[in-house]
């Protein structure tokens, strides 16, 4: 059978949204396949063509070690959807969630794109480049917000990068913290500007709303468990970005390609959840940033597994997390697409 080109992953508890049914729309003529991570809660059934439900069921009888180890009710078994993912060895996954239709114009991306480079520093606020409304992603540092981290510089020049992982921006209702929700909510609408790209060195916390992800990198999509659903794609975002610089790469962001029809949030239980970014996110950063890792693309999943450790040894997450670990690159192994393991 022929790898596919492109798969996309989402998880969800729910029957198909209008989201995720524009989704299909839009993959089925470039056949690119849906697949769905559900958990106990559901779906309890999926009748929508173009698309396959993971139900938890399902999922516990893969032959994977890690399906068996992951939380339920956690965001973070949409571990599962990748790993399926990968089996099938596609050249691209892409992620996104339950309540993110696409723009007109959506397209697969390329892994070589054309992109300003953000101005160098300890962090960049990349919604910056492309609104000038005070806004920043979830998981940028709020101490952050009023030192010139948001006064971003708009490059003119034009570069092509390498790109393993590159993130679309979401007009609607962008991805950001509880605080910006309780204190400056409105409807944005982010400039179809040119792509930016994140130097090496340089932080800015990425989400999994709209991501896309090439072999290299594969590795990279692991989800953590044992932190909370809202903080579980920053964190892994920090990880990401460190191991990505051990090969001279650094995270793309583009214009706007979804509209968020976000899911009901409790906000003050959004901001419980996000506490413990608000207070670390910047000792995180410092933590992985210390690291000595192994240069070059064939040591990305012995890099992650270092940061993990880490993060573990830290307090950041559980000791329960490394058998996680070590699972999610044991069962990598078995991937001949993926980069090295450990």
């Amino acid at each position: 059978m022929q790898s596919p080109d492109l798969i996309a992953v989402v998880t969800t508890i729910q029957a198909p949204t209008q989201a995720v049914a524009a989704l299909v729309a839009t993959l089925t003529p470039i056949k690119a396949p849906l697949l769905i991570v559900g958990d106990a809660k559901g779906p309890l059934a999926w009748n929508l063509p173009g698309s396959e439900l993971l139900s938890l069921k399902a999922q516990l009888s893969l032959g994977f070690r890690l399906p068996g180890l992951l939380p339920v009710g956690h965001y973070s078994r949409k571990n599962v959807g990748y790993l399926v993912a990968m089996q099938r060895q596609p050249a691209t996954i892409y992620e996104t969630d339950d309540d993110n239709a696409p723009l007109a114009g959506f397209r697969r991306r390329d892994l070589t794109v054309s992109a300003r480079c953000a101005s160098p520093g300890l962090w960049s606020n990349v919604y910056s480049y492309f609104t000038d409304w005070p806004i920043w992603p979830r998981g940028f540092p709020l101490q952050r917000i009023h030192d010139g981290a948001l006064a971003a510089s708009t490059p003119e020049t034009l570069s092509q990068v390498d790109a393993p992982i590159q993130q679309g921006l979401a007009n609607g209702s962008p991805d950001v913290d509880a605080v910006w929700r309780l204190v400056l909510d409105r409807e944005i609408t982010f400039r179809n500007d040119p792509s930016v790209v994140v130097p090496p060195g340089t932080w800015c916390p990425f989400n999994s709303q709209t991501t896309w992800w090439w072999p290299v990198a594969f590795p990279l999509l692991y989800l953590p468990s044992h932190c909370s659903f809202r903080m579980t794609d920053i964190w892994r975002s920090f990880v990401a970005q460190r191991c990505l610089w051990e090969f001279g790469a650094g995270v793309v962001f583009h214009a706007p390609e979804v509209v968020q029809q976000r899911n009901a949030h409790v906000l003050l239980r959004d901001f419980e959840d996000e506490i413990p970014g608000y207070l670390s996110n910047e000792r995180l950063v410092s933590i992985l940033g210390e690291l000595s890792l192994a240069s070059g693309p064939a040591s990305v999943g012995s890099n992650l597994f270092r940061c993990y450790e880490a993060l573990v040894g830290h307090g950041f997450l559980s000791s329960a997390e490394m058998p996680l670990v070590e699972a999610w690159l044991r069962d990598l192994e078995a991937f001949p697409s993926v980069g090295s393991s450990r």
